[in-house]
């Protein structure tokens, strides 16, 4: 360290807490909760004010929030829980004239996401973790063997720099610390750009009479392929109202296209609008390995998100979870090793990553198949056989729907083949991270007969290569 750093250093106000989270949405509160109730010492770095923190861009459904981690009880988000009445998806297909109903199994609620937000902060602190807010990273410390030591911040102007034994990143996608960390010592994923995430926009809309489908999340096609638009009813005259597109599309003028589908639906006449959100959500592959030297990635900032729906909040939950106990193993042996910490990439490829991983063929696929062909298939299936294969918890889309739709889906068999293939790679990818690698030493092999079933992917698909 030079004088002139060592002196920016002695004039930082510093903290040593033996976990720095950097992050306050779930997966960072979720693992702050989850340190602070075995005793150690945590702190949440978070940008935003207390009033502010917690207020982010999202689809507000949850989807499995009876499975929740405990190290925040379930009864401390149920108040921001606004509709528990919602049981199925209903997919407006206007290119065929059809609404198609799908059931949804397990628990599902569309949520005030501003209130669960704040709620999942006072779970943290009820646990024993400490918020800063206010507090904008600048930059992560590694020592001289590339361990991360802690981070260095600014809050309201003044420094801050924050040693601990462990860093959590939880700054959600496109994190800018993983442009500060060197991650030449590990297996730490950085095959990450742009092109993985789509880009979103959101509008809380309150209209005059209630609507018809307040037990429903209505999901519409955009005109390609790679976007669609959404209408989750929080309550029966507020609707969450957003719709996103893929980056490697051509850009969409998300706000006037909004506009424009609110405009020409009947039940939005006189609708008044209180919020406008946007954001970046990941649609990729969970990352490869989200591990280094006293370093972890969870949530968004991991690609911890369902690929064909954005959906991540419970996966971020569990990351959380996860990434904490591998932690607490740190602390507890003085071992933050990078295989140390490598159980938190299985434990996530165990619960859903691998599960992820295989819907990700899905959205490449989207990105290559004709959106009127896709939307002129999914018309002709019977909804119950399409939740069957959706939520069976395999990757079947084709064959199921294939087998007892032939009939009703003439002129779309040759979706259908592509499909069938398409569903044959991403359950070989499934299989493959079933079978991810016990440490860091054999990941380079794995990796390598990854990207050996991903080539077959594009060239069953069509697709241009993702990764």
């Amino acid at each position: 360290m030079s004088t002139q750093e060592q002196s920016a250093a002695a004039a930082s106000e510093t903290h040593s807490p033996d976990v720095v989270v950097v992050g306050a949405g779930t997966a960072g509160c979720y693992a702050a909760a989850t340190v602070a109730r075995e005793g150690y010492d945590v702190v949440i770095i978070e940008r935003k004010s207390e009033e502010e923190a917690g207020h982010i861009a999202c689809g507000d459904a949850l989807k499995g929030a009876d499975a929740f981690p405990d190290s925040i009880p379930k009864a401390q988000i149920e108040p921001a829980f606004t509709n528990t009445g919602v049981d199925h998806g209903r997919f407006e297909i206007p290119q065929e004239d059809t609404v198609l109903e799908i059931p949804v199994p397990g628990e599902l609620a569309v949520i005030d996401r501003h209130e669960y937000g704040q709620l999942i902060i006072e779970g943290a602190e009820n646990a024993g973790a400490e918020i800063h807010y206010d507090t904008v990273v600048q930059n992560v410390t590694q020592d001289d063997d590339g361990r991360v030591t802690g981070v260095e911040a600014i809050r309201r102007g003044d420094p801050r720099r924050y040693d601990a034994d462990l860093v959590i990143d939880a700054a959600g996608s496109l994190s800018v610390l993983q442009d500060h960390v060197d991650f030449s010592g590990s297996t730490f994923d950085t095959n990450v750009n742009y092109t993985h995430f789509c880009s979103a926009y959101r509008e809380i809309v309150h209209v005059e009479e209630p609507v018809e489908w307040d037990d429903a999340l209505v999901f519409k096609p955009t005109e390609r392929a790679a976007g669609y638009l959404w209408y989750f009813p929080r309550t029966d005259t507020e609707i969450n109202a957003g719709l996103g597109f893929q980056m490697t599309e051509e850009p969409m003028q998300l706000v006037e296209d909004l506009k424009r589908d609110l405009e020409n639906r009947a039940e939005f006449a006189g609708a008044e609008v209180d919020d406008k959100l946007g954001a970046a959500l990941p649609t990729r592959r969970p990352y490869d390995s989200a591990v280094h030297p006293g370093y972890m990635a969870v949530g968004d900032a991991a690609g911890h998100v369902n690929p064909t729906t954005g959906g991540g909040i419970a996966g971020a939950a569990y990351a959380g979870k996860y990434a904490a106990e591998a932690a607490v193993e740190g602390l507890e042996t003085g071992d933050v090793s990078e295989k140390t910490l490598w159980e938190y990439n299985e434990r996530v490829m165990d619960h859903f990553g691998a599960r992820y991983a295989a819907l990700d063929v899905y959205n490449i696929l989207s990105t290559a198949v004709d959106v009127d062909d896709l939307m002129g298939l999914l018309a002709a299936m019977p909804g119950e056989k399409l939740a069957e294969a959706l939520y069976s918890g395999s990757t079947s889309v084709g064959p199921k729907l294939a087998a007892e739709s032939l009939l009703n889906s003439r002129g779309h068999w040759d979706t259908i083949w592509n499909l069938y293939q398409t569903k044959r790679r991403a359950d070989e990818l499934l299989e493959l991270y079933e079978a991810y690698p016990h440490h860091p030493g054999a990941l380079e092999h794995w990796q390598e007969r990854r990207d050996e079933v991903m080539e077959s992917v594009y060239e069953t698909t069509g697709a241009e290569p993702k990764y």
